[in-house]
């Protein structure tokens, strides 16, 4: 197995940076962005989404740790 790692169908030469800054950008270009009300109804769904896993995980806790006093005491 060779250590060289270089893509398939490249030639092996390394680019400038002045040519991956433009590649960089010609990309970042295509991407499209979200909008100001599609961060934040984002940000409150992950936000719901978040809390509602913090407490299924917090009552578990809490269960798990009630049977275990309960268990062993």
């Amino acid at each position: 197995m060779s250590d060289r790692h270089e893509l398939a169908g490249t030639s092996g030469k390394r680019t400038s940076p002045i040519t991956f800054y433009r590649q960089v950008i010609a990309e970042l270009r295509k991407v499209v962005w979200p909008t100001r009300p599609q961060v934040v109804n984002y940000f409150w769904v992950v936000l719901v989404f978040v809390l509602f896993m913090m407490a299924i995980v917090a009552g578990l806790d809490y269960g798990f740790g009630k049977a275990a006093f309960w268990i062993f005491a």
